[in-house]
């Protein structure tokens, strides 16, 4: 078993509690393999070294979203998984994206100690640009933007068997599989969950707005195929 040192703990706890709004001492201690009173005894002494932690043993606990670090003291497997991640971003992403990796990447640099910058071209880990998603480029970025603003799609897909069928779709989520993206969405169609290869959308355009409802929304979907 890997013992983190007490110093690494304490810099976990406060990356933890700021990234979320509550978190119990209970999945703390799960996350960092320790007691929860060892968390309760953190949590305390970060309070008092001026950390702005609030909330209570039994309910949970956050730290205000204004507090900031002065650095990121990111682990080398921590570094190391930023950089093959954007790599593949660069690979794999919409062309948003990918303009967005080089940028990203650079603020990365800025906020190591100097000492430690060159760690950033350590990673011998690539993602080499393949031509094989370059015709859905551009929708994926239309269907991160249908996500985010809510839009119902109307599709124009081939199923596996060749035949041509329009959906009316509430968009959730797309996943990426290797060799495959595909779009999580709510049928009105089929009154159910379905995934949708982006690859066999011929065409897709809003058609309304819709409003979260139970039993229909992107927590429920991964219940249902048991990611959540």
């Amino acid at each position: 078993m890997v013992v983190v040192r007490r110093a690494d703990r304490l810099f976990q706890i406060v990356q933890h509690l700021r990234a979320r709004r509550l978190t119990t001492a209970a999945r703390l201690a799960s996350l960092l393999a320790v007691s929860e009173r060892t968390i309760y005894r953190d949590i305390r002494d970060l309070s008092l070294s001026g950390i702005p932690v609030k909330g209570e043993a039994g309910v949970g606990y956050c730290i205000d979203s204004s507090f900031e670090l002065t650095a990121l003291m990111f682990t080398r497997e921590e570094l190391e998984a930023i950089v093959v991640g954007l790599r593949m971003v660069r690979a794999f992403g919409g062309p948003s994206l990918r303009t967005a990796v080089t940028p990203a990447l650079d603020k990365v640099v800025l906020a190591l100690p100097k000492g430690r910058r060159e760690e950033i071209d350590r990673p011998q880990i690539y993602a080499p640009t393949v031509n094989v998603h370059s015709t859905i480029e551009n929708l994926i970025d239309t269907l991160r933007s249908t996500i985010e603003a809510r839009s119902v799609l109307a599709l124009d897909y081939r199923d596996d068997r060749g035949s041509e069928t329009l959906r009316r779709v509430r968009p959730l989520a797309l996943h990426f599989w290797g060799s495959v993206w595909t779009l999580a969405a709510w049928c009105e169609m089929r009154n159910g969950f379905r995934s949708f290869r982006l690859d066999r959308i011929r065409t897709c355009r809003p058609d309304g707005f819709f409003e979260d409802e139970p039993g229909k929304t992107l927590a429920d979907f991964l219940r249902s195929v048991g990611a959540a």
